[in-house]
């Protein structure tokens, strides 16, 4: 725990640079380098040290762990087992986590992101959350940042299939935000663990959400774009994914959605293309699930099978499917050219519709 109030330290130390603060510790623990002389290192190292001795900080991380402790909440520093080892290998890795709920040790390896728009559509939603259920079913966890859309579909797919889930903030955890997820982050500390690097108190403030999303994209072992806009904070998690090696993969989107255009992009760019989970365990190296049963399929071409075009209701109406089960029928039925969407929200079966020639 030494070592861990070490590293604590330094992260309440305005200005210390990842790197001043690993050449810091490399001298030893604080208080010994806090009795040898500055000598003529790097400046910044040498101004930490000046600040160090007030004492100032040190009594600032204790009252930090203080507030948490009582709050329920841990700190778990870079050295410790249980810190995710994908993560320490990131360049500017977090010296601390604060946690609520639990990490275990090494499960970054089966730890893959899962992330989106914030506006995401009805289809995208659906899909997103079935993906995860099945990806947190093949026994991966699914990390996201507890966002609006994508990622907090993310999670409740996680859920549903009683797997683990982690959400990253970019607040303090006392300072959870979006405040309307609160009850979906109290499900996800129960099932898997809530997780911010600022202390308490920060708020959601603009910078940090670049710094949020590196300890995504860092935290396990790849990457998935479910619906992205051009300017997308999704873009950004899958840019720190490729800067430190991992795999990214994006679900593709029809061209005319507003939404589609980031992950289109990464498409085009070489992202593997993503149509359910069975595509992410295979990038993985993993076994794939088992397919689900292709009765809700059969059932959805059913009602589509008349030729008449038909809207979401009529279609959920006719088939008796719960709504978020249909739309990611009908998502995965029109990524594989059965069903085609039409203008105002309608679906035709593809080989009823007008024009249609078999794909060759």
């Amino acid at each position: 725990m030494d070592a861990t109030f070490d590293l604590l330290t330094l992260a309440l130390l305005p200005g210390l640079t990842p790197r001043a603060g690993h050449e810091l510790l490399a001298r030893g623990p604080l208080a010994a380098a806090l009795e040898r002389p500055s000598g003529h290192g790097d400046l910044l190292v040498g101004e930490a040290l000046a600040a160090l001795r007030t004492g100032a900080v040190r009594r600032a991380a204790e009252a930090e762990l203080r507030r948490s402790t009582g709050l329920g909440l841990e700190i778990v520093g870079r050295d410790e087992d249980r810190y995710p080892p994908w993560l320490r290998r990131v360049h500017t890795a977090p010296p601390v986590l604060w946690v609520s709920g639990s990490l275990v040790p090494g499960e970054g390896a089966r730890s893959v992101a899962v992330v989106g728009s914030r506006a995401a559509s009805p289809v995208g939603l659906a899909f997103a959350r079935g993906l995860a259920a099945d990806l947190a079913d093949a026994g991966l966890v699914v990390v996201s940042g507890l966002a609006r859309g994508i990622d907090a579909a993310a999670h409740r797919g996680a859920l549903d299939a009683h797997g683990r889930t982690v959400a990253i903030l970019g607040s303090g955890l006392d300072r959870l935000y979006p405040a309307e997820n609160g009850g979906l982050a109290q499900q996800i500390s129960a099932n898997g663990a809530v997780v911010s690097e600022f202390p308490l108190g920060t708020g959601p403030w603009k910078p940090n959400f670049p710094r949020r999303n590196r300890v995504i994209a860092g935290w396990g072992r790849a990457v998935v774009v479910v619906e992205a806009g051009s300017r997308s904070g999704a873009l950004s998690t899958a840019r720190a994914a490729l800067d430190e090696g991992r795999d990214v993969m994006a679900v593709p989107a029809h061209p005319s959605e507003p939404q589609a255009e980031g992950s289109n992009g990464l498409l085009r760019e070489g992202a593997a293309l993503v149509r359910g989970a069975g595509d992410v365990l295979g990038e993985l190296g993993l076994e794939r699930p088992r397919p689900r049963a292709s009765a809700p399929d059969d059932t959805v071409l059913a009602v589509l099978a008349r030729g008449a075009p038909a809207g979401v209701d009529e279609i959920q109406q006719r088939s008796g499917l719960a709504l978020p089960e249909l739309l990611a029928r009908l998502s995965e039925l029109e990524l594989g050219g059965e069903v085609l969407r039409l203008a105002g929200g309608l679906f035709v079966k593809a080989r009823s519709a007008p024009g249609y020639t078999r794909p060759r």
